[in-house]
């Protein structure tokens, strides 16, 4: 089921397979319309790939994967509270609707400053290691 189908679901879904399709439906989404969401994963990917260069520790990267998901989780939660205040408030201005998405948005903003954190303290002595 695409997000074009004719066919639109209002109920549970039947089987793993359905719910499968709609999560990878909802990924392809956010990379497709969510400019943040891209420039995410890009960031995320060169961490990982300098955590690849500097040949990271299991626990090093356990904290580097686990900083790049909650800031990916959480651009996607912001995703989700900006789609459903629009489409309850439309363009009228509420400040209760303001209010949900400046704070939806500061959630991605902590998240970032945690991968940003967790980047120096990992990536920082790994690179001394080099000398």
């Amino acid at each position: 089921m695409g997000l074009n189908d004719n066919s639109q679901q209002t109920g549970k879904n039947r089987a793993f397979r359905q719910s499968l399709r709609h999560a990878l439906d909802g990924l392809q989404a956010l990379v497709r319309t969510e400019r943040n969401f891209r420039k995410h994963l890009v960031v995320g990917t060169l961490a990982v790939l300098a955590g690849i260069i500097l040949q990271l520790t299991v626990n090093e990267w356990l904290w580097l994967t686990l900083a790049i998901f909650l800031v990916l989780i959480a651009e996607t939660l912001n995703t989700i509270v900006e789609a459903v205040v629009d489409l309850i408030v439309g363009q009228t201005y509420h400040e209760l609707a303001k209010r949900a998405k400046d704070v939806a948005a500061g959630g991605v903003l902590l998240a970032a400053a945690f991968a940003v954190v967790v980047g120096c303290l990992v990536m920082l002595p790994a690179i001394l290691r080099w000398f």
